[in-house]
């Protein structure tokens, strides 16, 4: 009882304890691995010598913007990270208007069908994909040849210009039934009478859209955004696996998926370690940079 008291007469102790727990989990589990990864991208650690590496300073990062492998895989992250958060926030929040603002009884049903894709495995949804996207047997290139567009098919996975968007298109549907329900959550705290109003004026639903729901719900896509970021970052990875296993010729091949190659296939820890490195600067920078606009948008 007296830590409780004292806790409650310092607010500061108090809050110290609750964090404490929290504090000492992120530690152990977040940073003090990043640190190490830091560590060892400075040494030469590999399959033979990990427990004892030498340290070779810079040298890993000056091979690293020489490799030609790396930076494909560097363009091809960066082409993610320009489409799928943008693509998939965007298609939530239509959803989540859509379900929200329609006065069909199957509401509950698309709610529940929309997020369905978001519980299930990465691996499963990349095998999904993988058979959507066959050459002979997937469901596109037979729809495209019953409708008498067979000139339109194409080998999807198996080809440098479509393997890398077909991830692309994988990513978009598992995840944005996802921040569809957050963006749900947002649009239902917005009062039914601005909506009501709003019609009466003679709005439609993109003057809705835009002008109502997205200024009033910009601070839950901003962070939205910021998680699309990072999803974007780390289920390339597993979907490269699947789906393309990065290539044909690294045309798929992302930074995590090369990370793993240097690691695991090679035993290049070192190297390995200096790519995951770079990858996690840029989540930081990223995620960073889009918390800064979404709030100064939100001003």
């Amino acid at each position: 009882m007296s830590i409780t008291r004292n806790s409650i007469r310092k607010p500061w102790l108090f809050i110290a304890l609750c964090t404490l727990p929290a504090l000492v989990l992120t530690g152990y589990f977040l940073i003090w691995p990043a640190i190490q990864v830091f560590r060892l991208s400075l040494t030469n650690a590999s399959m033979l010598g990990f427990m004892d590496p030498d340290f070779i300073g810079l040298s890993n990062y000056e091979y690293m913007f020489g490799d030609r492998r790396f930076i494909q895989a560097f363009q091809n992250t960066v082409k993610l990270l320009m489409v799928v958060p943008a693509v998939t926030v965007f298609i939530a929040l239509f959803l989540a208007f859509a379900v929200t603002q329609s006065k069909l009884k199957e509401r509950s049903f698309y709610r529940t069908v929309f997020f369905f894709p978001s519980i299930v495995s990465m691996v499963v949804i990349g095998i999904i994909w993988s058979w959507v996207f066959h050459p002979n047997l997937g469901i596109l290139n037979t729809l495209l040849n019953s409708l008498g567009l067979g000139a339109l098919a194409q080998p999807w996975v198996g080809q440098s210009s479509t393997a890398l968007w077909t991830i692309a298109v994988a990513m978009i549907w598992q995840a944005a039934g996802y921040f569809m329900v957050m963006h749900i959550a947002a649009i239902d705290g917005i009062s039914s009478e601005i909506y009501e109003a709003a019609t009466i004026d003679g709005a439609g639903p993109a003057r809705k859209l835009f002008g109502i729901t997205l200024p009033l719900v910009k601070d839950i896509v901003g962070i939205t955004f910021v998680f699309a970021i990072s999803g974007t970052l780390n289920s390339s990875f597993i979907l490269a696996s699947v789906m393309t296993g990065g290539g044909p010729n690294g045309a798929s091949s992302v930074l995590l998926y090369y990370v793993y190659t240097q690691g695991w296939e090679r035993g290049n820890f070192g190297y390995a370690m200096t790519i995951a490195a770079v990858t996690l600067m840029m989540a930081i920078i990223l995620s960073v940079f889009g918390r800064m606009l979404s709030s100064r948008q939100g001003r």
